[in-house]
């Protein structure tokens, strides 16, 4: 009993310091969890709306507390230099915890349009060999064809087999070069690479579902001219197999290269997320 009522005696300074929130390394460990937490919420794997929040909270936490002795000093020296910050004053720490979140929120949604490139090439694929409605899958919350589910799953399978909570902890430690604690960049920057951004997600898809999309004219080209060569056959139902087969055969040659390429290139982006691609 005695050396319990030590050891509280001990810790009952940090302890009252923890309770009032007003020091320095404690504001800045707060700031550090809520980019963290920021960006853990929309990284893939981890940010998945399948996951329980509870796992993504114990992820965040796990990921503050690893990066915090490489941040501390860096994230303490800007809490310092920031008066309000460090006096503890009430609007001072809501605007650094408000940009903290908007940039986790950033970095976040740069690895999150990586994966929405997989579901919208899925989508082009599926509806341009037509089997969007075949075999609808349920294992994942967004809605998409069976193509998309099954690339989307792979893809973050295999981000996750080449260490993505690795580099998820890489981009965040590099994050505070770029933008240190506390600061807000330009919103007219954030807007020009968001633009960028979302225009090279869609051209990734798009560049992911070409065989399809190629497939897909040759086959209607092709089915057009049967139809005119005999108007009184019915080449939709005898084309209908032909594509459905065309499709899988593509899936099946192409899904590694296309996994391959989209890992190299979430690779690029989480190594430079603030910039242009």
């Amino acid at each position: 009993m005695d050396e319990t009522l030590a050891i509280l005696a001990r810790l009952w300074p940090d302890l009252e310091r923890l309770a009032r929130l007003d020091d320095a390394p404690v504001h800045a460990l707060m700031a550090v969890f809520v980019r963290v937490g920021a960006v853990v919420s929309l990284l893939p794997g981890f940010g998945e709306r399948t996951l329980p929040s509870r796992i993504k909270l114990a992820v965040a936490l796990g990921y503050a507390l690893l990066l915090w002795p490489a941040l501390s000093p860096l994230a303490q020296a800007a809490a310092e230099a920031d008066p309000g910050l460090a006096a503890g004053q009430p609007f001072a720490l809501l605007r650094a915890l408000g940009s903290e979140a908007l940039i986790g929120l950033a970095l976040g949604m740069s690895a999150r349009l990586m994966v929405m490139s997989l579901q919208l090439a899925g989508t082009i694929a599926g509806q341009s060999t037509s089997i969007a409605q075949i075999a609808g899958a349920q294992v994942t919350p967004d809605p998409m064809p069976a193509i998309g589910a099954l690339l989307t799953v792979g893809g973050i399978a295999l981000a996750m087999t080449l260490g993505l909570p690795v580099k998820a902890a890489v981009l965040i430690l590099r994050s505070y070069e770029v933008i240190p604690l506390a600061a807000l960049p330009l919103p007219g920057d954030v807007a020009q690479w968001g633009v960028d951004r979302a225009g090279a997600a869609f051209a990734l898809a798009f560049s992911l579902a070409a065989p399809f999309v190629v497939a897909s004219f040759a086959y209607n080209l092709a089915l057009g001219a049967l139809n005119r060569a005999m108007p009184q056959l019915m080449v939709a139902f005898v084309g209908a197999p032909a594509i459905t087969m065309g499709a899988l055969l593509i899936l099946w040659i192409g899904a590694p290269e296309m996994l391959a390429h989209w890992s190299e290139r979430l690779d690029d982006t989480l190594a430079q997320p603030f910039g242009s691609p």
